[in-house]
C-alpha cells in the first residue's frame, strides 16, 4: 500500500484566514487535514482557538476531495448522544468525507474546563472505553437506549445516519491494553504520537523500537478480537518523537523518516502545517515541497 501523507491545521484562525489554509492544503494533494478537538491546547491557551466541528464543517463547504476530521476527539468535554448527533451531520455536509480520531483524553486544559476534577488515567480509561461502543451504536442504529456507568441514551434517534456505511471511520489513539481492544474491536484506523517518554531524551531509533512494540501489541488485541490487523490503517502523528524538529527540515529529511516509519508498518504521516514562533515552526516552502514531491518521491 503506498504511504498517505496528511496534515494536522490547528484552529487557531480566524475563518477569512483559516479557509485558505484548508483549501490550500486540498490543493498541496494532502490525503486528509485534521484538526484538534480541544477547548484550548497548551501554549495556545491564551491565543485564539476555535471549535473543532464547525471548523470542520466550514473547512466541509470549501473543499471536495479531501478527508477531514479529528485527532482527537476526548470524553473529556465530549458526550456520546450530542457528539454522534454533530458528527453524522458533519458526515453528511462533507458528502462522507470525515474520520473521527478519538482517544481517552489526558489532563490538560479540556479535562477541567467544566468545573470538575481531573479524572485519573483509570477514569479516563473506564469512561473511554464506555463512551466509544456508545458511540459506534449512536452512529449505526437509528434509536439506541443505554444506561451505564457514565453515560446514557434514552432513545436517541440518529436517522438518517451517516453517509459512509455504516458508519464513518473511528481512527482509534490507543498506546495501552485496554485502548488497543478499542482499536481492535471498533477501529478502521489506529493512531499514535510514539512513546512521550523518549520525546525530549529519546534517540530515533528507541521511538522506532517503541513504536514496532506498539504495532505487536495491537497485532495482538486484533487477533484476541478475531480480526486481522491489517484490517486497520496505521497513522503516525509526528511532532511528538525525538526527531521532531527535523521531519520537515528537508524534502530528503521527511522521505527518510517516513521511509523508516513505513518500513515498521504504518500507512499514513500527519504533519502539523506550520505556525511561525511556535512548536511547529517550520519553513513554509519546505513544507509545500514536502507535500507536493515527498511522498511521491517515498512511493516510486
Amino acid at each position: 500500500m503506498a504511504m498517505r501523507l496528511s496534515t494536522v491545521i490547528l484552529p487557531i484562525h480566524r475563518w477569512a484566514e483559516g479557509q485558505k489554509i484548508w483549501r490550500r492544503a486540498e490543493a498541496l494533494g494532502f490525503h486528509a487535514a485534521y484538526t484538534y478537538d480541544h477547548l484550548s491546547w497548551r501554549s495556545f491557551r491564551d491565543g485564539p482557538w476555535f471549535g473543532a466541528i464547525p471548523t470542520l464543517t466550514a473547512a466541509a463547504t470549501v473543499t471536495g476531495r479531501m478527508r477531514l476530521g479529528t485527532l482527537v476527539t476526548s470524553p473529556n468535554f465530549r458526550h456520546p448522544v450530542t457528539l454522534a448527533k454533530e458528527l453524522i451531520s458533519l458526515d453528511d455536509i462533507s458528502g462522507g468525507r470525515i474520520t473521527l480520531g478519538i482517544g481517552a483524553g489526558g489532563n490538560g486544559f479540556d479535562a477541567t474546563a467544566l468545573g470538575q476534577e481531573a479524572w485519573t488515567p483509570r477514569e479516563r480509561a473506564d469512561r473511554f472505553a464506555e463512551f466509544v461502543p456508545l458511540l459506534d451504536r449512536l452512529l449505526t442504529e437509528g434509536a439506541v437506549t443505554h444506561e451505564g456507568t457514565h453515560y446514557s441514551a434514552h432513545e436517541a434517534r440518529n436517522v438518517p445516519g451517516c453517509v459512509q456505511r455504516p458508519r464513518l471511520p473511528f481512527a482509534v489513539a490507543a498506546t495501552g491494553p485496554r485502548g488497543m481492544r478499542l482499536a481492535a474491536r471498533h477501529g478502521q484506523a489506529w493512531v499514535t504520537t510514539g512513546d512521550p517518554k523518549l520525546f525530549e531524551t529519546g534517540t530515533p531509533e528507541q521511538s522506532r523500537a517503541a513504536l514496532r512494540g506498539q504495532l505487536e501489541k495491537l497485532d495482538k488485541a486484533c487477533a484476541d478480537a478475531g480480526r486481522d490487523a491489517a484490517e486497520l490503517d496505521k497513522i503516525l502523528l509526528t511532532g511528538f518523537t525525538p526527531e521532531a524538529n527535523g521531519v520537515l527540515d528537508s524534502v530528503d529529511a521527511f522521505v527518510d523518516f517516513a521511509g523508516r516509519h513505513a518500513e515498521l508498518g504504518f500507512d499514513e504521516i500527519v504533519v502539523h502545517t506550520p505556525i511561525p514562533d511556535s512548536m511547529f515552526a517550520a519553513d513554509p516552502v519546505v513544507f509545500e515541497r514536502i507535500a507536493t514531491d515527498g511522498i511521491a518521491q517515498l512511493n516510486s
